[in-house]
């Protein structure tokens, strides 16, 4: 049996395969170790790696190097020949090591702590200062003695005020106990050590005055209060003031143990980060469900991780059940609750896959999308991360199945996750330790409460009958029931007989509606709610189920219907009436699913197929030509494609001159033209499958979605192939070399690009080929290929040049021309020929400025500062940061690229010998990345303390 692994951070920085200490090398390799093991689990990328290992002196060959560590470390830590299981694994543009697959003293560390919490909360103070011994025991010293460097120091000082919440945590739990001489003792030296931490000067006075010291607990105090007056400026806290002046007046509640002094729940948490509350809203004509609600109260969920799986046929009000007892508990939870919706029954769209998912909840906690991980291990590995120690309610409703829910888990106590699905999901059951929870439809008095609630109770006592057989009709489903309770209210003079009579002769039947042991036939609701809407409302229903999915927004609904946007508004505003849609969010809609489900059948009877292809044509051109629009204004320097008319009646979206709002409609479609680029791949419309490709490539790109613009172009390159057309597969090409270019392939991602530019070259297209070539530059340049880079951005440069088609002398060539130039430049710069880099950059800025470009000036002006930088001409630098930051701050949105050049020229003033002024610039860029909550905030922080203490 293989011996298993075990690490130390807490100390030294050591390993051992079973009793035998593995000699881990110089230190820099061992900094190397630490990194990947504090990501516990998830990637970091080589830049992070090179960044927390060399710092701000970074060599020249620093990737080569690290490359070299990993190769060490991997012999050092892996069985001799064992290269199937990698303890430390090439992800990405990255690395990850697989902790899972080891003991590491600060997993045990922080699971102790949260049994000691646990403890706590269940008054068992000997349990809990039992487990907090325990974890203190397993500190060896300074953590991560051996490593040095600023990434390390920080790490080490959150390591350390970890500890120490540890240490309070277990001196309230020994003062409970009765411990309180030997407390004292020991908290004296813990406020020698830390004077201005204000816990054990809270802890000392108490031990001191149970102790019968309140002469020496008084003085603790007044010392304090000196101390903080002295060093800086400011009184002692609220809760030590409260304190004095209960021992001042010798209260005696104070000689027991008092929950309001132990260390608040917070004391063994990371960092705050923003708290979530996304439940939605509970729906105010909710009834019943007694039972159910006494069962899930009835969960031991203080402390533990506890998923409480709630089942049940579609339509049985699973989700408003949900809703309203996450709403009653949320106060238990003061993390934060989230609520995804996983889309698992949606009959057009797919399942949100759970990389999708796990990135949505990493970013609601507060993540930076930008720094997440690539695949489903390492994101969910960072996801239990940012959930240890916290108190957090997960809400996933309509789950396909456990392997869509177990990534989304929790690993550490005190957080609740609630499953909604149509599925008993025996699997999280059996494996998770799920509590199975199954919702039947509703009893016969809680229907007749629910159309009370929606309709009045006189109106319910008025026709017994009636009522009875619309709920039977309805067959007690909450769903069926309300449909039916909103198309009610609207007909007040008509006797409940008449709708009951209705329900009757309309019954017919949908699979979906079916419990196993329930006959429903909830079809003739919709049936009958259907066929009160107006002839083109009722066509509007149809067709929005041949929409992609998951919602779709008011121009778009135009589109599919061939409408205008006035009259398309009125239709979904009767829809929205009829419970036949939600409008989810101000001007977007969507359907229940099983509704969905209904105006599928609807339309596959009703609909001729010649009409239900036009409508698919004009959504699909809707979403290419609004796409096709966006990019024009997002990325002013890109070769546009040629599209085909589109159809009549389409009404494409337009956004004018505004940049930002084409942005925003990116961002808010980003799931639809996803869904688009699939339904028309399915649908065999292979045109708009790569143009849809084409126009989605950017956005995807800039946002680290790298594996969903593969995927994409993948999809692409079949259409591309089966249309024969080289023009779409140069296209597909250069897409997938972009996307592999990002996951870290880069040898693949050259041959994409270099079968881009052949096929561009072939076909005549010299714009396209010209974009392809400075494509192929970046892709060089992260082979570490500059030579190649260059040639590349040459080329670019002759291509744009030399063109003299249509539109030779159009803004977006010459703003395509000044990009070349500045990537000829950058090359240059690699290849340490500052001067002739420089020289391109000047006349890419002289482009830029003929345009009126402000943005892409300050780029440039950046740049130029960059170069000066490294020329040694600091004044030069200075002057060309400070025009760079002049253009920035005229627009809005900027406040990054801000920061950014706020670092460089705190960079330049440091070494031309002007600290303060490197001060004034860092802390500047500092505040605004602080108010941004960005990643990099870190590497400013790192170098002003730098700046306060070299040493």
């Amino acid at each position: 049996m293989e011996e298993r692994l075990r690490f130390s951070l807490l100390g030294p920085v050591r390993a051992w395969r079973g009793e035998d200490e593995i000699e881990l090398g110089p230190p820099q390799q061992r900094a190397l170790l630490a990194v990947l093991l504090l990501a516990e689990g998830a990637q970091v990328p080589a830049g992070g790696l090179v960044d927390a290992v060399w710092g701000t002196r970074v060599p020249a060959s620093a990737l080569g190097i690290l490359r070299t560590y990993v190769h060490r470390l991997r012999q050092a830590l892996e069985p001799a020949g064992d290269t199937a299981s990698s303890m430390i694994r090439s992800t990405g543009d990255g690395y990850q090591l697989r902790t899972s697959a080891a003991e590491l003293d600060l997993r045990t560390f922080r699971e102790l702590l949260g049994r000691g919490e646990r403890a706590r909360r269940d008054r068992d103070l000997k349990g809990s200062a039992a487990r907090l011994r325990d974890a203190l025991a397993l500190w060896q010293g300074t953590a991560l003695a051996g490593v040095r460097g600023e990434y390390a120091q920080t790490q080490r000082q959150r390591l350390d005020e970890l500890r120490l919440s540890a240490e309070a945590a277990r001196l309230t739990a020994e003062l409970g106990l009765g411990a309180h001489t030997e407390t004292a003792a020991e908290l004296t030296g813990l406020v020698a050590e830390h004077p201005l931490d204000e816990r054990f000067r809270e802890l000392l006075m108490l031990a001191l005055y149970r102790s019968g010291r309140q002469a020496a607990a008084l003085d603790t105090y007044r010392e304090a209060q000196s101390l903080l007056a002295d060093e800086l400026g400011v009184d002692p806290g609220p809760a030590l003031q409260s304190l004095y002046q209960r021992v001042l007046r010798a209260d005696t509640g104070l000689l027991s143990p008092s929950p309001d002094l132990a260390p608040p729940e917070h004391a063994l948490r990371a960092a705050p980060v923003p708290v979530p509350a996304q439940l939605p809203a509970d729906l105010p004509v909710f009834v019943g469900r007694e039972a159910e609600l006494a069962e899930v109260a009835r969960l031991p969920f203080g402390g533990a991780v506890v998923i409480s799986a709630i089942a049940g046929t579609a339509g049985v009000g699973k989700t408003t059940f949900a809703v309203h007892w996450a709403r009653g508990a949320a106060d238990g939870f003061p993390d934060g609750q989230l609520y995804l919706n996983l889309r698992g029954f949606d009959p057009v769209g797919q399942p949100v896959p759970p990389e999708h998912a796990l990135r949505t909840l990493l970013e609601s906690l507060g993540a930076d999308p930008r720094g997440l991980p690539q695949g489903v291990d390492a994101l969910a590995a960072r996801y239990r991360t940012l959930l240890t120690g916290k108190r957090v309610l997960v809400l996933l409703d309509n789950a396909r199945d456990a392997a869509q829910v177990r990534p989304l888990l929790p690993g550490e106590p005190g957080c609740l996750v609630v499953v909604t699905s149509r599925n008993r999901l025996a699997g999280l059951v059996a494996v998770d330790g799920a509590h199975p929870l199954h919702l039947d439809v509703l009893s016969v008095a809680e229907s007749r409460a629910l159309l009370a609630r929606r309709l009045g109770p006189a109106r319910i006592a008025a026709e017994p009958d009636a009522v009875d057989e619309i709920i039977a009709r309805c067959a007690r489903l909450p769903l069926a029931l309300a449909v039916t309770a909103a198309r009610v209210a609207t007909r007040s003079v008509i006797p409940l007989a008449v709708i009951a009579a209705e329900l009757r002769e309309n019954a017919g039947g949908l699979d979906a509606f079916h419990d196993s042991d329930t006959a429903a036939d909830v079809p003739a609701v919709f049936s009958w709610s259907y066929h009160a809407l107006t002839p083109d409302a009722a066509r509007l229903f149809r067709l929005l189920a041949l929409h992609p999915g998951p919602d779709t927004s008011l121009p778009a609904a135009a589109s599919l219907a061939g409408l205008p946007r006035p009259h398309t508004r009125r239709l979904l505003s009767e829809l929205v009436q009829a419970h036949l849609v939600d409008e989810t969010t101000p001007g977007r809609y969507a359907s229940h699913d099983l509704l969905r489900a209904y105006a599928t059948e609807l339309s596959e009877s009703e609909d001729p197929p010649e009409q239900v292809r036009a409508a698919r044509q004009r959504i699909l051109d809707h979403y290419l030509h609004t796409a096709h629009a966006a990019v024009a204004l997002t990325d002013r320097a890109r070769a546009l494609i040629s599209l085909p008319r589109p159809a009549e009646g389409v009404r494409a979206e337009e956004f004018g001159e505004d940049a930002g709002q084409a942005a925003a409609w990116f961002t808010a479609e980003q799931a639809v033209l996803l869904a688009t680029v699939e339904q028309a791949a399915g649908r065999r419309y292979d045109v708009h499958t790569w143009q849809l490709a084409w126009a989605l490539a950017k956005q995807l790109h800039l946002q680290g979605m790298w594996r969903e613009e593969e995927a994409v172009h993948r999809t692409a390159m079949d259409a591309a192939l089966r249309l024969d057309d080289r023009t779409a597969l140069a296209y597909a090409h250069l897409g997938l070399g972009t996307a592999t270019t990002g996951l870290g392939r880069f040898d693949e991602a050259r041959v994409h690009v270099e079968r881009a530019v052949e096929l561009h070259a072939g076909s005549g297209d010299t714009r396209a080929c010209a974009e392809s070539c400075r494509v192929l530059t970046w892709v060089a340049e992260q082979q570490g290929d500059p030579h190649a880079a260059l040639g590349a951005a040459q080329r670019s440069l002759a291509l744009l040049r030399a063109h003299d088609g249509p539109g030779a002398d159009d803004r977006r060539l010459r703003t395509a021309t000044a990009s070349a130039l500045n990537s000829v430049g950058w090359c240059h710069v690699l290849l340490g020929q500052h001067r002739e880099g420089l020289d391109h950059c000047e006349q890419a800025l002289a482009l830029h400025e003929q345009l009126g470009d402000d943005i892409h000036a300050a780029h440039t002006w950046d740049s130029i500062g960059h170069a000066h930088h490294h020329l040694g001409q600091y004044d030069e630098a200075v002057t060309g940061f400070g025009n760079a930051l002049a253009r920035y701050r005229r627009h809005d949105g900027m406040h990054w690229f801000v920061s950014g050049t706020l670092m460089r020229l705190g960079d330049t003033h440091l070494s031309a010998g002007r600290p303060d002024a490197a001060r004034a610039a860092w802390a500047e860029g500092l505040d605004i990345l602080e108010r941004l909550a960005h990643v990099d905030a870190e590497q400013l922080r790192t170098r002003l303390r730098r700046l306060d203490d070299p040493t």
